[in-house]
């Protein structure tokens, strides 16, 4: 019945999202509307998952819906093969930490920051 999924974001400023998971996390763009100018919508992908930014002002006027982006009510988790360094450079690029990398058990070791937005984002890599 059903064939695939990603989760879609919504964001106050759609050029600072993109910036932040295509030109600082490595997502490839696949999908964007309109095509020219600023979108009010993109598809980004990394590796088997994909994520979605759209507009709030384009959930307001295609679906009725009063977005609110940065309620901590989900988190985005993005594997990397080095916490330490991916966090070091997030965090020089001037993306805002919530949490610095730390061992979480599972022999994981994560970090937690946010996106242009104040969405949650964890970054998460195998210890050794």
């Amino acid at each position: 019945m059903f064939e695939t999924a990603f989760v879609n974001l919504y964001t106050h400023d759609i050029e600072a999202g993109i910036r932040f998971y295509r030109d600082l996390l490595g997502f490839t763009e696949t999908f964007r509307t309109p095509t020219e100018g600023v979108p009010e919508h993109i598809e980004l992908r990394l590796g088997g998952f994909s994520v979605g930014l759209g507009t709030v002002e384009a959930a307001k006027r295609v679906h009725g819906v009063e977005a609110e982006p940065g309620r901590p009510a989900m988190v985005l988790v993005v594997w990397t093969h080095d916490v330490d360094e991916a966090f070091e450079k997030l965090v020089t690029a001037g993306v805002p930490a919530v949490q610095p990398p730390h061992d979480s058990g599972n022999n994981n070791r994560n970090a937690l920051l946010r996106d242009p937005d104040g969405n949650l984002v964890e970054i998460v890599s195998k210890v050794g």
